[in-house]
């Protein structure tokens, strides 16, 4: 039996090709397509997507909107795709006024009942993109997924670029709040988009580590946490790395697919220079040696050789530095081992942030569907 095929149902005004002050496509100096759509589609149809187009036309075939005067840039904009490989399933187009409320006028999905019939589609990651709210409201209608571009007439939070990326790659996130009587947390990961680290915590260099994170993870993370700071920074710090780990531990899901382990392969010594020996990722920073090597086990365990001269960097306090990595073990379900030497107390801490950011790296890489654990379970 074959795979079952999603559909990407598609407008056309303003979310295929721009959307003209009168909105009507009617000449083609009028037809410009949106920026990014042509990219977004080819990699939504590499994911296995079909493409059906749904469109108000209101009045097409009237003398207000002639059909002449519609077919020329319609056929071009199709040409256009076609030419780069995109092809329509379907093209439905209704020509009624608002007034007449039509059931194949979206809102309304008449146009679309044929395709309810199709027992090969994939109905759960079918979705609709639109800039209109009676974009949104076929996919209601439908019981599918609903983007909507943003657009400076009708608002959304969409762009094709976004849409493309979780549709097709299906990225692993998660948003965790946490709120106690001493912080409130909120975190959003990514594990699969990079993108610059967005933290506000309310201590300068702690932010600048968690950055670290983010960056040298190959990770987007926001982080931003209201503490009380007027009492100290324990609670801060101790309770981002709790939030953070939580987040971490929800957008891996049921591990599938991850590398598991984060550590730097070795060669072998000898004839045998092949063989990879399993060691730890080690990060130089000047006169500082950070070395770290952990595995997503679901049992949290931390070790950490180290020590410190100062008792702050910036407003961070050394103390708390294997505190942090210990909490976030505890709710990412970590074993970590890491150790630090050097002389330099502000390299010591960010080479520790680093090593692990590149650890955490390999281990969240997707490198296939398998279950790295022999018990069935992580």
């Amino acid at each position: 039996m074959s795979a079952l095929k999603p559909i990407l149902f598609v407008d056309r005004d303003g979310t295929l090709i721009q959307e003209p002050a009168d909105f009507q496509i009617d000449s083609y100096a009028k037809l410009r397509f949106v920026r990014g759509v042509i990219p977004a589609m080819l990699k939504l149809r590499d994911a296995g997507y079909e493409f059906v187009m749904v469109t108000n036309q209101d009045g097409l075939g009237t003398d207000s909107f002639p059909r002449w005067s519609f077919d020329g840039p319609h056929e071009l904009m199709m040409q256009v795709f076609e030419s780069q490989g995109i092809v329509f399933r379907d093209v439905l187009i209704d020509t009624s006024f608002p007034a007449e409320n039509l059931p194949t006028r979206k809102p309304g999905i008449g146009l679309a009942l044929p395709l309810l019939k199709d027992r090969g589609i994939d109905w759960e990651r079918s979705a609709m993109v639109g800039d209109r709210e009676t974009d949104n409201g076929f996919a209601a209608n439908l019981g599918i997924r609903a983007f909507q571009l943003r657009t400076k007439e009708f608002g959304g939070e969409w762009d094709w670029s976004g849409i493309a990326h979780v549709l097709a790659e299906r990225p692993r996130t998660a948003s965790v709040q946490r709120n106690t009587k001493e912080t409130r947390i909120q975190v959003r990961v990514d594990l699969d988009r990079a993108a610059e680290p967005q933290v506000a915590t309310g201590l300068g260099f702690f932010d600048h580590m968690l950055e670290q994170l983010g960056k040298h993870g190959g990770f987007a993370l926001e982080l931003s946490c209201q503490g009380d700071l007027h009492i100290d920074e324990h609670h801060t710090i101790e309770d981002s790395a709790l939030a953070l780990g939580q987040a971490l531990r929800e957008a891996l899901g049921d591990k599938r697919g991850i590398g598991r382990y984060g550590f730097e392969p070795r060669a072998g010594q000898g004839d045998d220079v092949a063989a990879p020996i399993a060691h730890e990722f080690v990060l130089p920073m000047d006169e500082t040696l950070a070395r770290a090597a952990l595995d997503f086990s679901g049992r949290p365990y931390f070790v950490f050789g180290g020590g410190f001269a100062r008792e702050k960097v910036g407003d961070f306090p050394t103390e708390l530095l294997p505190h942090f990595f210990r909490s976030l073990c505890e709710t990412a379900g970590l074993n970590l081992n890491l150790n630090v030497e050097g002389d330099n107390d502000h390299h010591k801490i960010e080479a520790c942030f680093k090593v692990v950011a590149r650890a955490l790296r390999q281990a969240i890489a997707r490198q296939g569907r398998e279950l790295p654990s022999t018990k069935g379970v992580l």
